[in-house]
C-alpha cells in the first residue's frame, strides 16, 4: 500500500454490501454508517472514530483520499511528508494533468468562496487528496456536509490560524465528463459549496 505500516480506515456510508468486504480484504479498518450521511457526514465519522480510539500507535499525520485512485495512490506519501516536516498543517494535493470536468463552474465558485472567506488563493480547491495534523483536524471537524467537505475544511484550517499549502502530484481518478450525469454530479457540488459559503459568514 501507500502508506507501509500505517492504519487506513475506510468510511462505509452505507454502500452496497461488496464494497466494506473488499475493504476488510485489503485489511482496511471499516467505519459504517448507520445511514447514508453523505461525503462529509461519513468521512467526520471516520475521523471521531480514528480520533478518538486511543490507539497511541496512530500517526499524527492524517491522511484522506478518494476511492477512485487507482495506482496513483501511491503518489499521497508526498502529502503526509509535507506535514510530518512541518511545512504545512494541511497538505492539498493538486492534479499535475486535468483529466474530463466540465466547465469550470464549480471550480470557480471554490476558489471564488475560499478566497472571500479566508484571503487563500487555491489551485485545487476541492481535491480530496489531503493531509493534515492533528491541530488541522481539530479545527476541521466536524466536516462540512455532503461535497462542501473541502472548501469548508479549508476555510476552517485557515481561520485557525494555521498554515495550508498545496503540492501538485501526478494523480489520476475517475472524472466526471460533460454528460448529463456528470452536470447533475456538479449541480449538487455547486448547491453544497454554496451552503458552506453561507453556513461560514463568521467563524464557527
Amino acid at each position: 500500500g501507500a502508506f507501509p505500516g500505517g492504519g487506513v480506515v475506510v468510511a462505509d456510508d452505507a454502500a452496497a454490501a461488496a464494497a466494506p468486504d473488499a475493504a476488510r480484504a485489503a485489511a482496511a479498518e471499516v467505519v459504517r454508517a448507520p445511514r447514508n450521511l453523505g461525503k462529509g457526514g461519513a468521512a467526520t465519522l471516520a475521523a471521531r472514530h480514528v480520533v478518538s480510539d486511543g490507539d497511541a500507535a496512530r500517526p499524527p499525520v492524517f491522511v484522506f483520499c478518494d476511492a477512485d485512485l487507482r495506482d496513483s495512490a501511491r503518489h499521497l506519501p508526498r502529502l503526509a511528508d509535507v506535514v510530518r516536516a512541518g511545512e504545512a498543517d494541511l497538505a492539498v494535493g493538486g492534479f499535475a494533468r486535468r483529466e474530463g470536468g466540465g466547465f469550470g463552474v464549480a471550480l470557480g465558485f471554490a476558489r471564488w468562496a475560499i478566497r472571500r472567506r479566508c484571503g487563500l488563493e487555491l489551485e485545487a480547491p476541492i481535491s480530496g487528496q489531503r493531509a493534515l495534523s492533528a491541530a488541522a483536524l481539530r479545527a476541521a471537524l466536524p466536516f462540512a456536509p455532503h461535497f462542501g467537505m473541502e472548501i469548508g475544511m479549508t476555510i476552517d484550517v485557515a481561520r485557525a490560524g494555521l498554515r495550508i499549502t498545496e503540492v501538485e502530484l501526478p494523480l489520476t481518478h475517475r472524472a466526471t465528463g460533460r454528460t448529463l450525469g456528470g452536470f447533475l454530479h456538479r449541480g449538487r457540488q455547486l448547491a453544497d459549496f454554496l451552503a458552506v459559503y453561507l453556513a461560514r459568514r463568521s467563524p464557527r
